[in-house]
């Protein structure tokens, strides 16, 4: 059932809105998804706050030119489109529908756009694939702590080799 200008309008809006908030965002053909389907990459998406909207080309293309993207060009992707957003983090909405892209083989990523900027579907993909704010953290937190635990199992070996010594020295003369 085709939309009413006021309908479209308010999907323009939306997506003019979500464009100027977002740190990136990813074009998904979803044609060939089933309803459940759908739900559930819905459902999946919003348990991490990232919002996603089906919508034509020429309402996401208007969008794109309201919030200031006008380089970015969406008309020669094919199939029926669909955008994932988030305010949050940069990785996430291309992180979740990779998973999601290998549960239902219909699902397929299209580009997306990272610092206002497009990228082709493999930089999505391989932006997908780098780990979590926390794991890279953790890998931080490690290489620090690694040359600090070597430092002060050096410093205190001076210190062992000393106790050692006069623990020696004090058996023979005992």
């Amino acid at each position: 059932m085709p939309k009413s200008k006021e309908q479209k309008e308010e999907v323009v809006k939306t997506l003019t809105d979500r464009f100027s908030k977002m740190k990136s965002a990813v074009f998904v053909d979803y044609s060939g998804l089933n309803v459940k389907s759908v739900e559930q990459l819905r459902k999946s998406l919003r348990e991490e706050d990232v919002s996603y909207q089906v919508a034509k080309k020429t309402l996401i293309k208007l969008a794109l030119e309201k919030a200031g993207l006008k380089e970015i060009e969406i008309m020669p992707l094919v199939g029926q489109i669909a955008v994932a957003t988030s305010e949050q983090d940069e990785v996430m909405p291309a992180r979740l529908l990779k998973k999601l892209q290998k549960d239902n083989e219909a699902l397929a990523i299209l580009g997306g756009i990272l610092e206002n900027k497009f990228v082709a579907a493999a930089k999505v993909l391989e932006l997908a694939s780098l780990p979590t704010r926390d794991e890279l953290i953790a890998r931080v937190i490690g290489s620090i702590r690694a040359p600090l635990s070597g430092l002060v199992n050096v410093l205190q070996g001076g210190m062992r080799n000393f106790v050692n010594v006069l623990s020696a020295i004090k058996d023979q003369k005992a």
